[in-house]
Order: C-alpha cells, then structure tokens, then sequence
C-alpha cells in the first residue's frame, strides 16, 4: 500500500474560522501568548526534574515525559495554525498535511497511554509503598515508557495511512483548523463506513480502556488514602492525585467527545474547539497544574530560580 492517496490534491484549504472572521485575531493572540508559556512550563518541568535530585523518581521520570510530549504535540499544530490565523492564505502542502497528520496523533495516542502508566504508579505507590521501588525500577519505568511510545506511534502510523488512502474526488478544502483524522474522514467521498469502525474501535482500546484503568487505580487509591492515619500522608497523596486527575479530565474529555463517535456524526465546529483545547490548552495548564498542587516541585522551581540569580 502507498504510504499516501496518489490522487491528492497539492494542498489543502483549511477553512478554520472563515465564516467568523472577527474570532481570528482573539484566537491568534491567545495562541501567541500560551504557547510560550507551554513551552516555557513544559521546560521548567523538565529541567527542574532532571537537575533536583530529590526529583529522580519514577513518577517525575514519567512527568518529565509527559512535559516533553505536551511540548511536541502543541508544536505539531500551534505555529502552523499562527500562520494561518496570521494570513489571509490559509493553506497547507498536502505532504505538510499529512505529517503533521502522523505527529499529532503520535503525541496523541502515546499520551493515552502515558497518562494511564501515571496512574498505575500512584496506585503502586500509594497501595503497595513496601513493594514500589521492587515494581517500579528503572528498568520497568524504561520499559513501560518504550511499550507507551510504541502503542502511539503504531496507532498513529496504521490510523493516519488508512486515512490517507480514502479517495477525496477533488475536494482540498478542510473545514478545520489543522489535519486531523475524523475531519479528513468526513471530508473522503465514497464507501468510508469501515475506516469510521475501525477508527472507533482503536479508540475504545486507546481511550476508554485507559480510562477504566485510570478509574479503577484512583478508586483503590481513594480507599487506601481514606484508612491512612496520618492527615499529613493523606494531604500529600491527595494532592498529589488531584493533579494527574486534573491532566486525565482535561485531556480525556475533549478526546472521547472526538474521537468515540463516528467523524460523519461531529458538528462543524466541534473540531475546531477541540484541537483548540487538547492541543493548546492542555498542554500550557499542565505545567501549572502539577506545580501549583506539589510542594516538592514548586521547592525544585524556586532552588533553581535562586540558582541562576546567584549565579548572574
């Protein structure tokens, strides 16, 4: 099979919000400013983790992952969609369509998988303390981390090449903000009914099955946090879980909302805002988020501020 529709049209026209002219600006303003702050709190996470050594931890080894991804998968989409808010040519080179088509969903799906590895270390840390460091080596953190990425990028690859092999019969024009699998569906003419199946049934194994999982480790860790002794032990776990289930709603709702329903049955601007919020949002709340509610990092935070004050 060609890796890619030999029919295609040489670009694409994505629409966005032409029928809303007066959203453009607002919306192109917001992205100049969190975008920035994304990157910038996705590195601040990064750095503070890999430098602090009270931070070598599995759950910040997976925190620095999901920071690193946050980062690449608000790049794949932000700069080009700047662009195209920024000019009045809002196009995108079919090719340029169909890589940020495999980068998007790579992030994408890999951070399923990433966010439902979190909780399981929670559970593990929390419910079985006397076991964790047994369970949780650097040799599994390793592993589960390859066995993530691998998840995402075979989902995107297999995915995203289906889906670029439906037939358009001319049409260049996406009623979208950026590339995106079920709005590439609705676009194709002809028999498209099996890619619809087989895009949700990939996605009950990627997103719903994670989230049982995510569920079912934060109700044992609810019951075990409940019979701890100590309010203090009890303070730090919940605040810790808070966090995360913050990530997991903010990232699951807007892509269950998508992703489990067929792409003929989404409205028109559903895309458009969702992209927005899981692909922009997310990623600049996180940093945010985990440092707001974690002691340990915002002391990391402020040793390494000092650090390079004193060292100026």
């Amino acid at each position: 099979m060609a890796l890619i529709n030999q029919s295609h049209p040489e670009e694409f026209i994505l629409l966005g919000f032409a029928d809303r002219p007066w959203l453009e600006l607002p919306i192109f303003i917001v992205l100049l400013i969190t975008y920035p702050m994304a990157m910038m709190g996705n590195i601040a996470i990064i750095l503070v983790s890999k430098l602090d050594p009270h931070l070598h931890s599995p759950m910040y080894f997976f925190l620095t992952n999901l920071s690193f991804l946050d980062m690449c998968y608000t790049t794949s989409i932000v700069p080009q969609m700047l662009f195209n808010l920024g000019s009045p040519k809002k196009t995108i080179s079919y090719m340029g369509c169909a890589v940020q088509l495999y980068f998007f969903h790579i992030m994408g799906g890999t951070e399923c998988l990433l966010l439902a590895i979190m909780s399981f270390d929670r559970y593990v840390a929390i419910c079985r303390p006397l076991h964790y460091t047994l369970i949780m080596n650097q040799r599994i953190c390793i592993l589960l981390v390859s066995i993530v990425w691998l998840g995402g990028i075979t989902y995107a690859v297999s995915e995203a090449t289906v889906t670029l092999q439906l037939p358009l019969c001319g049409v260049n024009k996406l009623d979208h903000l950026v590339c995106e699998i079920p709005v590439l569906i609705k676009t194709a003419c002809g028999e498209k009914e099996v890619n619809e199946l087989t895009l949700s049934v990939v996605c009950i194994f990627l997103l719903a099955v994670p989230l049982c999982l995510i569920l079912a480790s934060y109700a044992s860790i609810g019951h075990a946090v409940l019979k701890m002794k100590s309010s203090e032990g009890r303070k730090k776990a919940f605040g810790t879980c808070s966090s995360h289930l913050i990530v997991v709603f903010l990232f699951y709702g807007p892509a269950i909302s998508m992703y489990l329903q067929p792409p003929s049955s989404i409205t028109r601007d559903q895309p458009k805002f969702m992209a927005l919020f899981y692909g922009v949002v997310t990623p600049t709340a996180n940093p945010f988020i985990y440092t707001l509610r974690n002691k340990d990092v915002k002391g990391a935070l402020g040793n390494l501020v000092r650090k390079i004050l004193n060292f100026k």
